[in-house]
């Protein structure tokens, strides 16, 4: 008889872990609790994250942040449009002194990739992060090497700025879980900003809250949260009022309803639960749906409207009722 499933751990103990990630992360990062969040959620759902904001926003900052707070191995890439595949993924050199050829680790090879400014690569070298992403691993001349536990893409782009800039197919984007954006602080925020920032760096001062194993135990138990049939059923609701709108073209694929399923459970963890709401979908639709529709052709140019019209459709869904949840 095989051995039973381990139980959950002490869900109190998991929320003051994540609690206290997000405590180390607001020492350096001023007011993204929000963001930090969907990191986390990203990051033991087996995601990947696209940043898009303006620069000077904080983006490389929150991912060392992330990195050195889970104990992680981080390094990062700056895109541009003569970076090669190669460049990330690495290459096989000829080593003179002990005759023969040896691999040389590219960057993709790491924890947290933080992939700067995506967007002005070619589609060739965006593309070589398509199989680190999806397989988590990389093939060199043939050979193929598995990429190390956790493993998380934090791309970034600049939304405002086209010139030189070769935008993700949509392909790409759907493997993207999120589409997160950082925003401009607050008036006392950046007020804080200045404060902190001008004592000096924070950032060597974070102390690290968990390692890879913590997080390795934690990520196993995501798929234990339950998720029940009505809201299933009301997730994919959403999903096919998506398809069936009259302003999108393309609605959510069938992989984006898999990674909102994946996500609202991380939520429900971090969060103390070992059960979903309705409200860990409504909150993570958004920056899981949004990036994933395409709008008609009137309407690609125009900035914010695909969460706009997100947020429209989950608020027109009906919320499956209580005592509907209760007999799932």
């Amino acid at each position: 008889m095989g051995q039973e499933a381990e139980p959950l751990n002490p869900l109190f103990d998991i929320r003051e872990q994540a609690n206290a990630v997000a405590g180390q992360i607001a020492k350096a990062v001023v007011g993204k609790a929000d963001v930090v969040e969907l990191l986390l959620i990203a990051l033991l759902a087996n995601g990947h994250v696209i940043l898009e904001d303006v620069p000077g926003t904080g983006k490389t900052l929150l991912a060392k942040s992330l990195a050195r707070t889970l104990r992680c191995e981080f390094k990062r890439v700056q895109f541009t449009a003569d970076l090669l595949p190669s460049d990330i993924t690495g290459i096989h050199y000829y080593n003179q002194q002990a005759g023969k050829f040896e691999l040389r680790q590219g960057p993709a090879f790491t924890n947290i990739l933080l992939a700067d400014e995506l967007n002005r690569a070619t589609p060739r070298t965006q593309s070589s992060l398509l199989e680190c992403m999806e397989e988590r691993q990389v093939t060199i001349d043939g050979d193929t090497y598995p990429l190390d536990s956790p493993f998380l893409v934090i791309a970034t782009q600049n939304p405002i700025e086209n010139h030189g800039t070769f935008p993700l197919p949509e392909a790409q984007l759907d493997r993207f879980m999120m589409k997160v954006s950082m925003g401009y602080p607050a008036l006392e925020e950046e007020i804080e900003i200045l404060r902190r920032f001008s004592a000096g760096d924070p950032l060597p001062g974070l102390t690290p809250v968990l390692d890879r194993e913590q997080l390795a135990r934690l990520k196993s138990l995501v798929p234990e949260v339950k998720f029940s049939d009505d809201l299933l059923r009301y997730l994919l609701a959403i999903v096919a009022a998506t398809r069936q709108h009259s302003e999108i073209g393309s609605g959510v694929s069938p992989r984006g309803s898999l990674q909102l399923v994946k996500a609202a459970q991380a939520r429900a963890l971090l969060r103390g639960r070992d059960f979903v709401l309705p409200d860990d979908i409504k909150a993570l639709a958004v920056p899981i749906f949004a990036h994933r529709i395409q709008l008609k052709d009137m309407l690609m140019n125009e900035r914010g409207r695909p969460e706009s019209l997100i947020g429209t459709i989950v608020d027109a869904v009906p919320v499956p009722t209580e005592p509907a949840l209760e007999r799932s």
